[in-house]
């Protein structure tokens, strides 16, 4: 099946919104309005599509966001610079088929230069194992754990290095 991958605009937003919802308790649940926020702001957000409907999605920033995630501004009191991974959500269909793996390489060129790391949170409870093991397969590291939602969510914060990045080469 062929896949491309492009810029999220704000047409298919009500889409991803819903794959969104969909993906519950995997990520949190946001509003159409903050996806609206992010197609405008200098951030990561592309979509994987295939027949001309987006079957995957990325979100990432960079430390410098307004944002006020309790994970996002953990790695903020921890990192001086990274890119954070917001959510990634992958259709039901279209799951163990690479779509997932092509948007985080397509991150780590967007991202190359940019920062010395790339930082996400995995729940531990309730337990995302699938993504816990992919993530550990593509080289990220746990680097702490925090609970969320009144103790409901308990995460992993991870990060992967840019072995190669120095200060100065464009970030």
């Amino acid at each position: 099946m062929p896949y491309r991958i492009q810029d999220i605009e704000l047409q298919p937003i009500s889409i991803i919104h819903d794959m969104n919802e969909q993906a519950l308790p995997h990520v949190n649940s946001v509003t159409t309005n903050y996806f609206r926020a992010q197609v405008d702001n200098d951030s990561y957000f592309r979509a994987v599509y295939t027949g001309g409907e987006p079957v995957a999605f990325l979100l990432a920033m960079s430390e410098t966001a307004d944002y006020d995630s309790l994970n996002f501004l953990w790695f903020r009191r921890h990192y001086p610079r990274f890119v954070y991974i917001d959510r990634i959500v992958v259709s039901p269909s279209h799951r163990r088929a690479g779509v997932g793996a092509l948007l985080y390489e397509d991150l780590q060129k967007w991202a190359h230069g940019r920062t010395p790391r790339l930082a996400c949170e995995v729940n531990v409870k309730p337990s995302n194992e699938p993504s816990l093991r992919f993530h550990e397969n593509l080289g990220f590291v746990p680097v702490g754990s925090q609970e969320t939602d009144g103790g409901r969510k308990t995460v992993l914060l991870m990060t992967k290095e840019f072995d190669d990045w120095r200060e100065g080469n464009g970030g």
